[in-house]
């Protein structure tokens, strides 16, 4: 309230309130981008309560089948299409780097994830360990591990030829861990590697051979392609849960189990971050490198890793054994946004980051 004296009288002004129709409305999307959950994740636990309500059943099932068999294809072209072998070569004379990235991808997280095995196995149902075992032999993610890298002032080319050649790598790597580590506990055909080349690796050749052609309209489409990917992942996820839902998987997994995943999750992560952050100190990477060693090795990938499982493990209770994966995606996320955030801010008090002529666009690497 303003009080003023005009011609001897006391006027007094009362402050304007905006009106309830120009308060912002809440919308479904607003309430959306301000929960800590990633939407994408939403959707994927949606596809999974549909599936436990709605379960493709008999001939619709074997069609969701062949649907999901031709997304996974799909995909895997537009992985191809989209992943330039120029990427992994860029700022490869780094080696040093790479290899810590590549070390903690598939030698670190196997190692740990066998160990847990081997000292608690009694500690969740074996399928969900095949599902811990499958997350720790699949590769990193690209585009969460170098926006992660980007925020907090990480070395980006670093990350972008890491995480490229970390993918491309697990084309090979992944199955062959998988049947290595898997084989012997029965949750692995080794005849699942002549699926993996005629569903996966061979729709990625061909989208590595048609770049020349599509490379362009790829680079500028990726909105679309990104809906196209993730529509495939949803429609992999629901026609797996569907298959679990047939099969009771929901009898087996209770609340203190799926918390017990949870914590099991949680730690895997807490052990890769640590050891990847004291371990790039010891070795004397400068601040930049460790925070690329840091986001591109503790990554795992959704994308990858969900239609790889439905090719390996045909014949399995797939939508138990990928819980510990969807489990993981959600915490990476929001574990490594928040650290990113504190590596952005103690760059602040940081001596001024010199740049480096080798390094486009002018990204700033710390000493």
């Amino acid at each position: 309230m303003v009080n003023a004296v005009h011609n001897g009288r006391i006027q007094f002004h009362l402050p304007l309130r905006r009106s309830i129709s120009e308060e912002p409305a809440v919308t479904f999307k607003s309430l959306i981008a301000r929960s800590p959950v990633d939407p994408y994740v939403l959707a994927i636990v949606g596809m999974v309560a549909l599936a436990s309500v709605l379960p493709v059943r008999g001939e619709s099932a074997v069609a969701a089948g062949y649907a999901a068999q031709a997304a996974i294809a799909l995909l895997f072209f537009l992985h191809g299409a989209r992943l330039a072998p120029a990427d992994a070569l860029q700022g490869a004379s780094h080696w040093r780097l790479h290899a810590a990235v590549l070390g903690s991808t598939f030698v670190l997280f196997p190692l740990l994830g066998l160990a847990g095995q081997a000292l608690l196995p009694n500690l969740l149902t074996p399928a969900l360990w095949t599902g811990i075992v499958l997350l720790c032999v699949l590769p990193s993610t690209v585009q969460s591990s170098i926006a992660f890298t980007s925020i907090a002032g990480g070395n980006v080319p670093a990350a972008l030829c890491s995480a490229t050649a970390s993918n491309l790598l697990g084309m090979v790597l992944t199955p062959l861990l998988a049947g290595l580590m898997l084989s012997s506990h029965g949750g692995f055909s080794w005849h699942a590697l002549g699926d993996i080349m005629l569903q996966l690796m061979l729709p990625f050749a061909l989208g590595q051979l048609a770049r020349p052609l599509i490379g362009t309209w790829v680079a500028a489409n990726k909105s679309l392609l990104g809906l196209v990917d993730r529509g495939s992942i949803l429609l992999v996820v629901y026609t797996a849960f569907s298959e679990g839902v047939t099969q009771d998987i929901w009898h087996q997994v209770d609340v203190p189990l799926l918390a017990t995943l949870l914590v099991v999750d949680a730690m895997l992560l807490g052990l890769v971050l640590a050891i990847t952050t004291w371990g790039s100190r010891l070795l004397g990477f400068s601040r930049a490198d460790e925070i690329t060693i840091v986001f591109c090795g503790s990554k795992k990938s959704l994308a990858s890793g969900l239609p790889m499982a439905t090719v390996l493990l045909a014949g399995h209770p797939v939508g138990l054994i990928v819980l510990p994966l969807m489990l993981f995606h959600q915490i990476q996320l929001m574990v490594c946004a928040s650290l990113a955030k504190r590596y952005a801010a103690t760059r602040r008090d940081r001596p001024t980051a010199v740049v480096l002529p080798f390094e486009p666009r002018a990204v700033a690497r710390m000493r």
